[in-house]
């Protein structure tokens, strides 16, 4: 559905039925962008790269270090919204714009981490119709949105980004049940 205008879906979307999870490292998710990078360098020249805030951030800076590119700007949209104090982020609220750019996208990279559910993707796909839209992953709800994507998980898999986390010493198995 590549380059194609999708209209939102009508009233909230469900919450997704995460019952699994996976932790992406800096060093996983780096090698992922240099190889989204080759990918697109082939597909021709760009004007600049639009990040979807906040997950496209750094996959932007990535890519555009990797293809050269100076222009960058940002659509900023907030979908999720954060459930208990201190959790992730994993229920879908209301959409609200907070910014938007000029035109229609084309000759644009429309860069994110992650498509998940597509309802972001949707919204930003009908402002920018004409853009290359390319994320690192892609889950099967929303892959249908993407031009270009690296790794694809099952839709009820929960990701985990590196700034998402803190690393942080466990004790071994043997000494937290209390064993000497």
């Amino acid at each position: 559905m590549a380059n194609q205008p999708v209209a939102p879906p009508a009233g909230p979307s469900p919450v997704p039925p995460y019952r699994d999870e996976i932790i992406i490292s800096w060093p996983e998710l780096h090698r992922d962008a240099r190889y989204l990078s080759r990918v697109l360098h082939e597909l021709g020249d760009w004007k600049g790269i639009i990040a979807i805030t906040r997950g496209g951030l750094v996959p932007a800076a990535l890519v555009a270090r990797e293809l050269d590119l100076r222009l960058i700007d940002t659509v900023c949209v907030v979908s999720y919204g954060q459930g208990a104090p201190g959790a992730a982020e994993q229920s879908q609220g209301e959409l609200r714009w907070l910014k938007g750019v000029e035109g229609d996208g084309s000759g644009w990279l429309l860069i994110d981490d992650l498509v998940d559910t597509g309802r972001t993707a949707r919204a930003v796909r009908e402002r920018l119709p004409r853009a290359h839209f390319a994320t690192l992953y892609a889950k099967p709800a929303g892959r249908p949105l993407v031009d270009t994507f690296v790794k694809e998980f099952r839709q009820e898999k929960w990701i985990y980004f590196p700034w998402d986390i803190d690393y942080k010493f466990v004790s071994p198995i043997r000494q937290q049940r209390g064993e000497p």
